[in-house]
């Protein structure tokens, strides 16, 4: 099939009517309903055993700070999970992207630097950031979609690389001394809304447009669902890969940019926990691990949830490690409990059709 009848028979989302009641949307998709009720769920045993210190104020305002970094990195990890592969490498993407923009602030930026001359440098500093996050991307695709390596055994090794790369930059230490216009980003706000909230609402807009209103949206699902059938529909998968590891490597970039402006520093080691976090959020979000499937929506409500779960345990202080246990735990439950709800969907249909 050429490309001109594959963009004929692709359907006209342009025009799509946004206005929809929630509880039919919730309704559509099993997942989505599940995923509502544990949300509310956590929300609710979280306010009952630390109503003081979770229902606070200064409590609601940190969360807003917190959940957008590793919002935009489950993105990431949603979209190549949705190609049928996975990007193990984002955490290691974001620390050396973030690295090299803090490299050039604080080499460039001298302390008596004007207004103008700081905004300059830190533009080019953010720019920097989201190219190198593109390019390590598009290594991570090259080695996929071109040489056909498998996606988790690439980025593994992209993601020992990159951490390298990080550590040889900063021989181990953490580089501080970040331009306070910078550290707007990580802790700024504009209106009263937090900074990295708008760039985490920015991030889920712009992906909900390439995902539902792009064909590039409708060939990554094609391609994740069957890569033989998209082949043959005229879909390059090649291509496809490159533009969904760019993606990644570029959403990984920005999450970078929030973390070290949020901490007024840059360092190799930043967040390593945030790589079982994203995954965490992606599948229980409902993206299908065998790809071909993902909702902008899911991980939304996936990213609250962990974010109210993590607050409400260190409000109760409970400790890092015991939280990582708590987290595979969910993690594992949540595979198990859509694979059973899948098998009786299934179940039920050949029922009916017999």
């Amino acid at each position: 099939m050429s490309n001109n009848a594959l963009k004929r028979t692709e359907p006209d989302l342009s025009h799509h009517d946004l206005s929809f009641s929630f509880s039919r949307f919730l309704k559509s998709d099993g997942n989505l309903t599940r995923l509502f009720i544990i949300m509310v769920f956590v929300f609710i045993m979280m306010s009952i055993l630390s109503p003081h210190t979770f229902l606070s104020i200064d409590s609601f305002s940190s969360m807003a700070f917190q959940f957008p970094e590793i919002g935009i990195l489950a993105l990431a990890m949603m979209l190549t999970m949705i190609s049928g592969g996975i990007d193990l490498s984002i955490v290691g993407t974001a620390n050396l992207t973030s690295i090299l923009a803090a490299m050039v602030m604080v080499k460039f930026i001298p302390p008596d630097a004007s207004a103008g001359i700081s905004i300059l440098w830190t533009m080019l500093a953010v720019i920097v950031s989201m190219v190198t996050g593109m390019i390590c991307g598009l290594l991570n695709g090259f080695a996929v979609g071109k040489i056909g390596i498998p996606p988790i055994l690439v980025t593994l090794g992209s993601m020992q690389l990159y951490m390298g790369l990080a550590v040889v930059l900063t021989k181990g230490q953490a580089i501080t001394g970040l331009p306070a216009a910078f550290s707007g980003i990580g802790n700024g706000s504009l209106a009263g809304i937090p900074v990295p909230l708008i760039l985490f609402a920015v991030c889920i807009a712009l992906m909900y447009i390439l995902l539902n209103r792009r064909p590039y949206g409708i060939k990554l699902q094609l391609l994740g669902t069957n890569p033989t059938a998209s082949r043959y529909s005229g879909i390059n998968n090649t291509n496809v890969l490159l533009k969904t590891y760019a993606i990644s490597g570029l959403l990984a970039a920005i999450a970078g940019l929030v973390i070290i402006a949020h901490t007024n520093s840059a360092k190799a080691d930043y967040g390593t926990s945030y790589i079982l976090q994203a995954i965490l959020i992606a599948v229980m979000g409902g993206v299908n691990p065998n790809g071909g499937f993902g909702k902008i929506a899911g991980i939304v409500m996936a990213v609250l949830t962990l974010q109210f779960l993590s607050s409400g345990l260190n409000a109760l202080h409970v400790g890092n490690f015991f939280k990582d246990f708590i987290w595979g735990i969910v993690l594992i439950l949540v595979m198990v409990i859509n694979v059973l709800s899948s098998k009786i969907k299934w179940g039920r249909r050949r029922h009916r059709i017999t």
